[in-house]
């Protein structure tokens, strides 16, 4: 089925009932039924003189082209048959709204420019011959004696031919490159709109990949501080509450370094608060009902979302870079301090340095030290009082650290500190977000062994 330019705005109405047979709306059905009832009408008074001059009974004359013209109600859907059948019965001079109709819509339909014109030059054709005879027939009819150049009668007749197919066939190109453009946009814009909606689903899921990463890097931080002190903490009041009455002097040592202990926790957790509140974001609010948002509105709402996001982790990462600079970040040098409190907690712990000692990027020293804090954190949890070594080697272009423990001494029982069971994990993922490899597991003399090797991102 071929459609014409009468069906370009058919598709704007998605919600208009379609039309019967081959219409694409009721109101094209009505008009087409009405252009066959009047084209029928006119072919079949013009069969009458027709008949007349041809001797053919008037009645068959009449019914002939009361069905040419009826054919006007397929031109939607065969526009090359009713002009074949306008061409057919132009001789008889009768179907001029039939042409012209015919013509229009052949020429806005999707058939090959070459048959619009082959067709197009057969109906002027016909138009050109009729007109010619006709005004030659009349010339010698004429009594007047008026005798025009012999040039007259054919420019009138190919100027009468021409006014009867050039407007129909033009306007009917344009109407339907009009209508193919407007389909182009409309395709174009469905396109859009398609990328649009899946830019959208792309920056919600890029927007809650980043709050899940918020939430995980606040988690591991809040681990990593809280979990080592408090660990100590728990160590020094166990040691605190044994020797209370026998070594008074003592346990006054050991309160004094849980007080520390408390005080540096605090300190650490301020830090890593302000952090966190550095350029604290606006909320974002999402107008109108759920589910009412056009897509580009779910896309400014998703870039904005994620822009939030994008800024939290900017201002977050510009506040760890300041606070590296300005050195308030654990770094490699504070090892020994860490190793001490462990030691002051009554572990055995050698710290083994090997290599050239020098500084590395921040990121790189904070990731090197959380990893012997949470390793020493876990022997203080599982295996108090084990001897444990802490080895940190300075290689080209990486560091290695390795915590590795005895197995813990037969009567010492676990400290009973709650794990969360996510401080491995945590250390693995600070290791491997700087593309370093961790390793972690028992060993074969009942003793756990921490490894990582960190390259030097500076």
């Amino acid at each position: 089925m071929t459609e014409t330019g009468e069906s370009v705005g058919a598709r704007d109405q998605g919600d208009a009932p379609r039309g019967p047979l081959w219409w694409e709306r009721r109101r094209s059905a009505v008009l087409d039924v009405g252009l066959a009832l009047a084209s029928g009408v006119e072919c079949a008074v013009q069969g009458v003189p027709f008949a007349r001059e041809a001797g053919v009974p008037v009645g068959l004359s009449v019914v002939l082209g009361a069905l040419a013209g009826l054919t006007l109600v397929l031109r939607r859907r065969w526009p090359i048959a009713v002009v074949l059948v306008s061409i057919a019965v132009t001789p008889a001079e009768m179907g001029v709204l039939l042409g012209i109709v015919a013509l229009y819509t052949l020429a806005a339909s999707e058939v090959p420019r070459r048959i619009i014109a082959l067709l197009s030059g057969m109906q002027g054709l016909g138009a050109f011959i009729i007109v010619f005879v006709q005004m030659r027939r009349n010339l010698v009819q004429d009594d007047s004696g008026y005798d025009p150049p012999s040039w007259f009668v054919p420019l009138v007749a190919l100027l009468m031919s021409l006014g009867a197919t050039a407007p129909p066939v033009l306007l009917g190109l344009y109407v339907g490159a009009r209508r193919r453009l407007v389909e182009s946009l409309r395709e174009r814009a469905d396109g859009l709109e398609r990328e649009l909606s899946l830019l959208a689903e792309r920056a919600e899921e890029r927007a809650e990949w980043a709050r899940n990463e918020e939430r995980t890097r606040i988690a591991r931080e809040m681990h990593d501080v809280v979990a080592h002190r408090v660990s100590l903490m728990v160590v020094h009041a166990a040691a605190l509450q044994a020797v209370a009455l026998k070594d008074p002097e003592k346990a006054s040592r050991n309160a004094a370094l849980i007080g520390d202990m408390g005080r540096q926790a605090l300190t650490e957790l301020r830090t890593m608060l302000g952090v966190l509140r550095a350029h604290e974001s606006k909320p974002v609010v999402a107008g109108g009902p759920a589910g009412s948002e056009k897509p580009l509105a779910k896309v400014a709402e998703a870039a904005e979302v994620a822009a939030a996001a994008a800024e939290r982790e900017a201002a977050r990462r510009s506040a760890e870079d300041a606070a590296e600079r300005e050195g308030s970040g654990p770094c490699l040098r504070e090892l020994e301090a860490l190793v001490g409190q462990s030691r002051a907690a009554g572990m055995s712990v050698e710290l083994m340095v090997e290599g050239e000692v020098r500084s590395y990027a921040g990121r790189v020293e904070q990731t090197a030290y959380r990893v012997v804090q949470e390793a020493l954190t876990n022997v203080h949890k599982h295996a108090g009082g084990a001897r444990t070594r802490v080895r940190l080697a300075h290689r080209a272009g990486e560091v290695a650290v390795l915590v590795e423990n005895d197995a813990p001494a037969e009567g010492v029982r676990d400290a009973g500190l709650p794990s969360g069971g996510n401080g491995l994990v945590g250390m693995r993922e600070r290791v491997a977000a700087l593309g370093g490899g961790f390793v972690s597991g028992p060993t074969d003399s009942g003793g756990f062994r921490v490894s990582a090797v960190i390259p030097d991102r500076g």
